[in-house]
């Protein structure tokens, strides 16, 4: 028998992981990757702040609806400063994506060390989204999850042709008077609400994983965009599932950690396995283009 707070935290690590695997793909197939990155590191200032601004105010400054929204304020400001250093200077997107990535977690660092000297108290509060902290899930955060799931593969379903679109071809989506710089805007606010949401789960340090893995895992079984997220989705589904298992039956591990690292081990199995890009199926096409060729030689 499964113990109940098991069961919501397998719950909630499932639906986080369809979620972020989901709306990940997106981000692997415009090549934003590191805009993931950008902003979850992006989080940390607004973590930080929202819980000084609590204690001036005299509010609880571990209030999850203050931090989260403080996340959110900042992680939203990291992506539109990098959107904005590309459109508007020269520099290429990794630097843009390097240089807010470093100023919003060194101002975040700057932040935690005023959390630390403020006579309420540490920062306890806020070191589990750095770190994440799974087995403490309440039934209220799992279901939360699950919402964010439903909306996350909903909102894709319905813009399902105008993400594909800006996904694969930006420029000829907008020379047809497609909204791409619109429909962009509300990508990258799936991306944030995935990111916010699951920082409780596996930290702000981690969650790009859960983004970026299950997308490249399901990259090496097919080249349809369906059948890429539907496995992309199970894949993150998987990891959520198994790492918090892991998490539940062994004293000491760390959850958001082991679910990472599941998330790895099912992305070595589909570089080996995968049918579309795999290595396995890779060298079996080699081989019996070899043979056509072979028997070509031999033929009149």
């Amino acid at each position: 028998m499964i113990p109940y707070n098991t069961l919501v935290v397998l719950f909630g690590a499932t639906a986080l992981g369809v979620a972020a695997g989901v709306v990940g793909c997106f981000m692997l197939l415009r090549k934003r990757s590191l805009v993931s990155d950008a902003l979850s590191h992006a989080t940390l200032p607004g973590l930080a702040g929202a819980f000084i601004v609590g204690a001036l105010l005299g509010v609880e400054g571990r209030s999850l609806p203050l931090l989260l929204a403080g996340a959110a304020i900042s992680g939203w400001l990291g992506v539109v400063a990098v959107q904005a250093i590309t459109r508007h200077t020269r520099l290429a997107e990794d630097a843009a994506i390097g240089a807010v990535l470093s100023v919003f977690f060194g101002i975040g660092v700057v932040l935690l060390s005023v959390v630390q000297a403020l006579p309420t108290g540490g920062a306890a509060g806020i070191e589990s989204f750095i770190f994440g902290q799974t087995a403490g899930m309440r039934a209220s955060e799992a279901i939360g999850l699950g919402l964010l799931a439903l909306a996350a593969v909903a909102a894709v379903a319905i813009l399902f042709k105008e993400l594909r679109l800006v996904a694969f071809d930006e420029q000829f989506a907008r020379v047809q008077g497609w909204p791409a710089g619109r429909i962009d805007l509300a990508l990258m606010a799936l991306v944030t609400l995935v990111t916010v949401v699951g920082l409780q789960t596996v930290g702000l340090i981690l969650i790009i994983a859960m983004l970026i893995t299950p997308p490249a895992a399901a990259r090496f079984w097919s080249d349809s965009l369906p059948v890429m997220l539907a496995v992309a989705g199970t894949v993150g589904g998987l990891s959520g599932l198994i790492g918090a298992w892991l998490s539940a039956s062994y004293a000491d591990l760390p959850a958001g950690a082991v679910i990472v690292l599941v998330a790895t081990l099912l992305f070595f199995l589909s570089l080996l396995l995968g049918p579309a890009r795999g290595l396995l199926a890779r060298a079996i096409r080699r081989e019996q283009v070899k043979g056509v060729i072979a028997r070509g030689e031999a033929g009149p």
